[in-house]
């Protein structure tokens, strides 16, 4: 085959050139690709780096100059003080540098050299600055050049990240040599948009029709839509809609021929949303129809972790000589950190919150971070990214060690060989394989993660006590400045030095374990699955949705009937689990035991439209009643107390018309005081002990206590 990867970052043998693990993702499998016999071209942006890159490597400079032009509509809204449209005339050059048997076409232009330090544009520069567009230029000029370059040959285009090729699919649609892999390195808002009058004009550049208006959604309507509407951009999981604005992964999902995912997990939490937030609301969305009919196409490629590091000899380091030469001391168990400068993605609010928590009544551990800002390399001084990380660790000089810089593998692997335990506390599910915990795991480093749903290979999430265990996890958290974060690292942080401590054997037991599980990620195993994958769908063979998947995913109407014969107990156990009474009766009789099961389960993930009717079916008069309780609404002085019970509730969040309100309180009793009597039914959101959120909405009248103040409380 000839496998042609389309990416925004894709020179991972070079620091200078490198910001995240898509860099390492691409250049691991195309080297992989290549060395199994297949050709591999890498249409990427030279980033401004061209004269770096020919002091290094032998470039070649093509005769390929296009003289084309992108057209840009922004949108009034996001861009105020900019015209509406204009044009942007580019002189797009090629250059290859032929590398291990690959060959890289980088592209370079009047945008696509810009931010050559960052690479990516900041996010906060939409709406201010045009070289937010750096990534929609390699759209089009990279597309550009891939159809001249490899005109009439049958290609497989592996396109990385959806946000950065969302073109490619519809325009390569109708090109009977071109099969189109959507691969996701990372986990964007599965519903951002892209202004619809910008993607019109971008297909119209490419002579593409695609009907994008069934790829909208409607406007919110209802209190409960309103609520999590406002909320739900605070998470992460979803953006502030636009009028005029089009989910571009659902146009890449609708159009792709294959769409290809880095692990099992990343699957699951991209088809479902499930226990997050977003999850009921993303239910309602057109880009959920579309996942659940794509479904077919859906893999899982895999990631790894790079070979070389894998073959680097962990004798050949001086743990005591590393850590003194930063300045701490090597006879205390040592903690750490390495990732992109990224405050609220990779919890590193968080993260230095406990460091100074943990300091404050443990001082003997070390903290060794890496939070990279900039390029690495000789002679790069970069300054501090945030001046609260930087405080804290000038307060700790001999115990933290603060490094704002990308740095080279050498130094990476020997800070690697000198932790302990590796710190991974990151947010809103944006990771995928999160490449930089498995190098640290495979030098036996215990990782302190998230309990992500997409990192649940690395097996940090299972109790610590189970035999594949690996470590300790932390809640997942979809909350920018999260307390109960904090609050759980620093708890983990303190467990683990007194593990290190006291119970040397389990630590070892859990160090040998996450040594072990790392080391199966491998680039050969990972390309080898895409390549099946590939082959067989240039034959017509797609992946296909199992049974098993879609009784998961609670997607039982996908079910065929013979399924429900040949897969029966596991639509069964499904059924059981998400308190599907419905789904339970299509493959079994439903008794008192089962649905009392199903109730259990219903109230377990505070599905309170299910208990209501198991309820009813078991005639379980208490538990109606005690629900119906759940919510109190009382006078209190001038305004009104609110109080929330449900014993299962980790934290309860009021959202109104009028604003946010955390309630306080706990085990499994909430409360706060308004000014005033809301006009309207509340809306909560319900953070529950398993790690779910769910949403309940009860009208006021249901709420309003008749009884005297404080009576409610007695009764309870």
């Amino acid at each position: 085959m000839h496998i042609v990867q389309f990416a925004f970052e894709s020179v991972g043998f070079d620091v200078r050139m490198m910001r995240g693990g898509l860099a390492s993702l691409v250049w691991n499998l195309a080297r992989e690709f290549a060395d199994q016999g297949h050709r591999v071209s890498v249409i990427t942006p030279a980033h401004g780096c061209l004269d770096h890159l020919r002091a290094r490597y032998p470039l070649e400079d093509l005769d390929h100059t296009d003289r084309h032009t992108v057209p840009l509509v922004l949108d009034p809204d996001v861009w105020p003080g900019h015209p509406p449209a204009l044009d942007l005339h580019l002189t797009t050059r090629a250059h290859l540098l032929r590398h291990e048997g690959v060959d890289l076409y980088f592209l370079s232009d009047e945008y696509l050299d810009l931010l050559p330090e960052r690479i990516y544009p900041a996010r906060s520069s939409e709406g201010t600055d045009l070289a937010f567009f750096k990534p929609l230029v390699f759209q089009v000029s990279g597309l550009r050049f891939l159809r001249d370059r490899f005109a009439g040959e049958p290609v497989v285009v592996q396109a990385y990240e959806p946000y950065y090729h969302y073109l490619l699919p519809p325009v390569l649609k109708a090109d009977p040599n071109a099969l189109v892999v959507s691969t996701l390195a990372s986990n964007m808002p599965i519903d951002q948009q892209i202004h619809r009058p910008q993607l019109e004009a971008l297909l119209k550049l490419f002579d593409t029709e695609t009907d994008l208006g069934a790829l909208t959604d409607p406007p919110p309507a209802g209190a409960r839509a309103e609520a999590m509407a406002a909320h739900l951009p605070s998470t992460h999981l979803t953006e502030r809609k636009n009028a005029d604005g089009v989910g571009y992964f659902a146009l890449t999902a609708a159009t792709a021929d294959l769409i290809d995912f880095l692990t099992h997990g990343q699957l699951d939490f991209y088809s479902t949303l499930r226990d997050t937030p977003f999850e009921e609301a993303f239910r309602q969305l057109t880009v959920a129809r579309i996942v659940r009919r794509t479904a077919e196409r859906q893999f899982v490629g895999g990631c790894a972790v790079p070979d070389g590091w894998l073959a680097r000899d962990p004798a050949a380091v001086d743990r005591a000589d590393v850590l003194t030469s930063l300045g701490l001391d090597p006879a205390l168990p040592t903690f750490y950190h390495s990732a992109r400068f990224s405050v609220h993605h990779k919890g590193q609010v968080e993260l230095f919150r406990a460091i100074e928590a943990v300091l404050a009544t443990d001082p003997d551990v070390n903290f060794v971070v890496r939070c990279a800002v900039a390029a690495g390399g000789d002679d790069v001084t970069v300054a501090a990214g945030d001046p609260y990380f930087q405080e804290v660790a000038d307060r700790h000089p001999d115990r933290v060690h603060l490094d704002w810089a990308m740095a080279d593998e050498d130094t990476l692997h020997r800070e690697a060989v000198a932790a302990d335990f590796c710190l991974f506390p990151s947010k809103f599910e944006l990771d995928s394989f999160l490449i930089a915990q498995g190098q640290l795991m495979a030098f036996g480093a215990v990782p302190i993660a998230t309990a992500q749903e997409v990192t649940t290979h690395y097996r940090h999430h299972l109790p610590r006590r189970h035999r594949d265990a690996t470590g300790l996890h932390v809640p997942r958290s979809f909350t920018e400045d999260d307390p109960l974060l904090t609050a759980a690292l620093t708890a983990r942080i303190r467990e683990a030095a007194r593990l290190h401590r006291d119970d040397p054997a389990e630590y070892r037991r859990l160090s040998d374990n996450a040594r072990a599980l790392a080391r199966r990620f491998t680039w050969r195993r990972a390309a080898t699955t895409r390549l099946a994958v590939f082959a067989a769908a240039s034959a017509g063979v797609l992946p296909g949705l199992t049974p098993e998947r879609a009784a998961e995913y609670g997607w039982f109407d996908s079910l065929a009937d013979t399924d429900r014969i040949t897969h029966r107990r596991e639509i069964a156990d499904a059924a059981l689990r998400l308190g599907d009474l419905a789904a339970y009766r299509t493959v079994a009789p439903a008794g008192r035991p089962e649905l009392e099961q199903l109730l259990a389960a219903a109230l377990e993930r505070a599905d309170f439209a299910r208990c209501a009717d198991l309820t009813a079916l078991l005639d379980d008069t208490g538990t109606a009643a005690e629900l119906d309780r759940r919510c109190l609404v009382e006078p209190a002085g001038r305004g009104v107390r609110v109080e929330y019970r449900l014993p299962h509730a980790e934290s309860v969040l009021l959202l109104l018309p009028t604003g946010e309100h955390p309630l306080t309180g706990g085990d499994g009793r909430f409360e706060t005081v308004l000014p005033a009597e809301p006009a309207g039914p509340l809306v909560f959101l319900l953070r529950l002990r398993s790690g779910r959120f769910a949403w309940d909405e009860r009208p006021l009248d249901a709420c309003r206590s008749t009884a005297p103040a404080g009576t409610a409380r007695e009764r309870s």
